[in-house]
């Protein structure tokens, strides 16, 4: 059996995290992040009640967008304690809007500090997109 069309998985590296994510399309590919790097930091949200939230973000490149929208994620998370798990985006050319839905974080495990432009490139695959996401801890 081959490979998910998307998802995401964690890959060795030396002193800090890093995922490799892949999907069908950039929308997907950003959700995907997001559910990654949730997954590595081991949150569990709580199941109700539910919270949406509006979200726009425009840079530079395609690199700096998904930083950003990680970095938002994780300062809301700091911030407010909410975790997201839906993702209703558009993604045109560097720009990023639309709705995130989720909840409360009950728990977290572990913690990321940012996320860093450490060998990030956003590739174009034969499948879809594909990406390799290096996080501070």
């Amino acid at each position: 059996m081959g490979k998910p069309s998307e998802g995401y998985r964690e890959i060795d590296h030396t002193a800090d995290w890093a995922l490799h994510v892949w999907a069908h399309d950039l929308e997907s590919l950003f959700g995907q992040a997001a559910l990654g790097m949730y997954a590595l930091a081991e949150t569990v949200l709580q199941t109700e009640p539910r919270i949406t939230r509006r979200i726009k973000i425009e840079t530079r490149d395609l690199e700096s967008l998904i930083v950003g929208f990680l970095n938002e994620l994780l300062f809301i998370s700091e911030q407010d304690i909410y975790g997201f798990d839906t993702f209703d985006i558009s993604v045109k050319k560097y720009k990023l809007s639309g709705e995130i839905s989720g909840s409360q974080i009950i728990s977290q495990k572990k913690e990321i500090k940012a996320v860093t432009y450490h060998a990030l490139e956003i590739k174009h695959s034969k499948n879809g997109f594909e990406v390799q996401i290096v996080f501070d801890v």
